[in-house]
């Protein structure tokens, strides 16, 4: 740690000398029309062929020589900004950039040769406005969704939202939305996200080399980050589905210094359901329905200082009843997220962003039936606070430091239960402390014209604290002793050491390989009973017994642009290695950790996983879209399950994605989706026998049997109105073109248009009777959506 710490220093004394005779501009740039930040955005200096990138807050840092220079500003989806300037000292300077035009015209000039010039390597930056083109689920435009179309990123099931990334579990992707965690970012048992579409400004995905910035996962980051809110003028957007709606209002605090943001969402299916279900059905009182709010604010207090306050609130609420068996269902999930943000401009060199967090995710399943109530509740709140300090030396240096730490509180599983006026004793409720840290640095430096590195360091720590009740086992299996920690005590600390490097090659022929290691630690785990991501999946800390995940990846990757950067092409190979990973025991339940710990349930094992991605990206013309392809095998092995490796259940050895718009003309807008898959991997039994008249199964390997590829194609067509209007002098009679207030489009999607029958499970059937001679056992397939159409109408003023 010494030796960091002294050679950082030593870049500092270095940097400091070497920009003597030079000067740095620095400043922010924003949309012209709103004042929302441009995230990536650009300044170039033609003459010495360097730039600089805005970060996330729309701010960026250029240190040049002093005298005379041009000074290019561009941002994707703008017309460039030029600016000659005589700079002579440090200058502050901000900049707005015009009316968005053609996204053909725009693509090259944002981000030229950033697929070949960067070191990022397995990372993806979306834009919210190609996403909404797409086709969507019944009308509902998905983040995740689109994330899924992605090479080496795989959804759960048919329709589900809980992604795979590389081999790794749902619980290896760490979730953010304006850096506060997402514990669940589902709606409707899994086949929506949370993100809803009109308040995402930006969307990352980092599969490969993570930044040391990061960290608590081991396979992937992805980064949603709201929009802030238009500081100019008073707008509305919204949009009505077939089963939901959206409603956004935006505008300033005070013009030009701050601005707000708030959009709501609501599904209403139950409304549905209680228009086709008849008050006599047994059903009746049956609906279930979400909805979601964000809101931020934003204000700036000076030149260098601005505050953020960012929160969101959804939730799920599913209904089941029958009356006929006096029997209820009623099981509400939802997130509650704020963050609190700051950030400070030092000098012109050192930017400082500090921020604090609330994540709340709880989970609840009640029944009632006969007068016998029956709950199980689950949750996990977070208290969590940053500080990070960005610094750029100069025009081949920058560096990145910072701590961060989280409080974690889970409640894996409690449980209570009566009948009449009798309340059964079903344990005292756990709950579970921990404390992680982390202290990073990182450095993206250009050592040589061809080669540049980012390289990093993150030591992270964690500790499990009382107040905490240990259950012991004894060899029946039942509990024999117990001891108990108290509040504040610390059980089990866990220290971790995580290097990360990338690096970028670039060759003569305007190509580029690109090279990345990261190792790191996980202290959180998501224990699933099932092959789809639920509500039910059971969060579950580091403890003195369930140690933290560990994982390493390496890649490898060769990225060209070809036809003046219009086509992106790019191949990457990986291999990840997991240990520590978990899975409940054969039979397990989360019920049964009533006066036990749910970590003795569990069993752990390693995993593997390699493969190879092939991306070629079109993003000039009419017609723009990507083609990727995946080839992958992941596995695992649990000794506790199976004394051999068996594949993941979330293996695919083949997928498949083609992904494209064409714009015909200002009216119309065509999207298609094409996606092929291996299918996933289940077991069941290869043979049954009775014993007592009862039907018992063995069952064979674990995940040997695969079910059936999955493929399905998805189109979208968008009409959008005519932009002006024409406005005629009534005392002249001249007419001119205005833009309108009011805008409207109208997306019609089909999801699923040759009516392909996915599997979503198979299940044993059996048929006849021994005794007539025609028993049969049969595998069935169950499937969710056939084709499905929808209409969106969207709107703005």
């Amino acid at each position: 740690m010494k030796s960091l710490v002294l050679q950082f220093l030593f870049l500092l004394i270095f940097s400091l000398s070497w920009g003597q005779e030079k000067a740095t501009i620095s400043g922010y740039i924003h949309e012209e029309s709103s004042g929302e930040p441009i995230i990536g955005g650009q300044v170039f200096v033609p003459s010495i062929q360097k730039g600089a990138v805005t970060n996330e807050f729309g701010f960026y840092s250029l240190t040049l020589p002093k005298g005379a220079h041009q000074l290019i500003y561009r941002g994707g989806g703008f017309p460039n900004d030029t600016l000659q300037i005589n700079l002579m000292q440090d200058t502050m300077i901000s900049t707005g950039l015009g009316e968005t035009i053609k996204i053909d015209e725009v693509e090259i000039n944002a981000k030229r040769e950033d697929n070949v010039n960067s070191t990022k390597i397995g990372q993806i930056e979306l834009d919210i406005k190609l996403i909404k083109k797409l086709p969507a689920f019944l009308g509902e435009v998905d983040v995740l969704k689109t994330i899924q179309l992605l090479p080496g990123v795989s959804s759960v099931s048919e329709g589900g939202q809980g992604f795979y990334v590389r081999g790794g579990g749902p619980d290896q992707n760490l979730v953010l939305l304006d850096h506060a965690q997402v514990y669940n970012a589902s709606h409707l048992f899994g086949f929506f996200s949370v993100f809803n579409p009109d308040a995402v400004k930006s969307v990352n995905l980092i599969k490969g080399s993570m930044p040391a910035s990061y960290g608590g996962r081991l396979s992937s980051v992805l980064e949603v980050n709201m929009n802030e809110g238009n500081n100019k003028k008073f707008k509305v957007t919204g949009g009505l589905g077939l089963i939901s709606s959206r409603l956004t209002l935006e505008g300033p605090i005070v013009k030009n210094k701050g601005s707000f943001i708030v959009s709501a969402r609501r599904t209403y299916v139950d409304l549905f359901m209680k228009a086709f279900i008849k008050k006599s059905s047994s059903f009746y009182g049956s609906s279930y329905y979400f909805y979601d709010l964000n809101a931020k604010l934003n204000y700036r207090l000076g030149p260098k200082d601005k505050i953020y306050l960012s929160g969101y609130y959804g939730k799920d609420l599913f209904n089941f009843g029958n009356k006929k068996d006096d029997f209820s269902v009623k099981m509400p999930w939802g997130n509650g997220i704020a963050a609190l943000r700051w950030n400070h401009q030092f000098s012109s060199k050192l930017f400082m962003n500090t921020t604090a967090t609330l994540t709340d995710y709880l989970f609840s399943f009640g029944s009632e039936q006969d007068q016998f109530k029956f709950q199980l509740k689950s949750g996990i709140r977070d208290y969590g606070g940053k500080v990070e300090l960005s610094y750029f030396p100069n025009t081949r240096h920058s560096i990145k430091m910072g701590v961060d730490y989280l409080f974690h509180t889970f409640t894996p599983t409690s449980v209570s239960a009566s009948q009449d006026d009798v309340v059964f004793d079903t344990g005292l409720a756990q709950k579970l402390y921990g404390h992680e840290s982390g202290i990073y640095i990182q450095d993206e430096v250009d050592i040589a014209s061809w080669l540049r590195v980012n390289a990093g360091i993150r030591v992270s720590m964690y500790q499990f604290t009382g107040p905490f009740t240990r259950y012991y086992k004894g060899i029946t299996g039942h509990t024999d002793s117990t001891k108990t920690y108290k509040k504040g005590e610390i059980i089990q600390s866990y220290f971790g050491f995580e290097p990360r490097i990338s690096a970028r090659f670039l060759l003569k022929d305007k190509s580029s390989i690109k090279a990345g290691f990261t190792y790191n630690n996980q202290y959180v785990h998501l224990a699933s009973l099932s092959a789809v991501s639920l509500p039910t999946d059971i969060w579950y800390p580091s403890t003195d017994k369930a140690h933290p995940q560990k994982g390493w990846q390496a890649s490898l990757g060769y990225f060209r642009n070809f036809n003046d950067n219009k086509w992106e092409t790019s191949v990457e190979v990986y291999y990840k290695k997991m240990q520590n990973v978990i899975e409940f025991k054969q039979g397990a339940l989360p019920s049964d950790n009533v006066n036990d710990n749910t970590d003795n349930l569990l069993v752990y094992g390693t995993g593997w996983s390699y493969g190879a991605e092939f991306f070629i990206k079109r993003t000039f013309g009419k017609l723009t879209g990507w083609i990727g392809y995946t080839l992958a095998k992941s596995d695992r092995y649990f000794p506790d399950i199976q004394d051999t490796k068996y594949p993941a259940k979330y293996d695919r050895r083949h997928d498949l994605t083609l992904v494209g718009t064409y714009e015909l003309n200002k009216h119309w807008t065509f999207g298609f989706s094409f996606i092929y898959a291996s299918g996933n991997t289940l077991t069941l039994p290869n043979s049954w026998y009775f014993n007592n008249q009862d039907l018992l199964f063995n069952y064979g390997k674990r995940n040997s049997t695969r079910m059936a590829p999955y493929h399905r194609l998805d189109l979208s067509a968008t009409w959008y109105d005519k932009p002006t209007k024409t406005k005629i002098d009534k005392k002249t009679g001249e007419k001119t073109e205005v833009v309108k207030k009011f805008r409207q489009n109208v997306a019609f999607s089909i999801y699923n248009v040759y009516n392909r029958a996915n599997p979503y499970f198979l299940y044993i059937d059996n048929d006849g009777s021994i005794q007539s001679n025609d028993f049969k056992i049969s595998v069935k397939q169950v499937s969710l959506f056939p084709i499905l159409p929808s209409v969106t109408w969207n709107f703005e003023f």
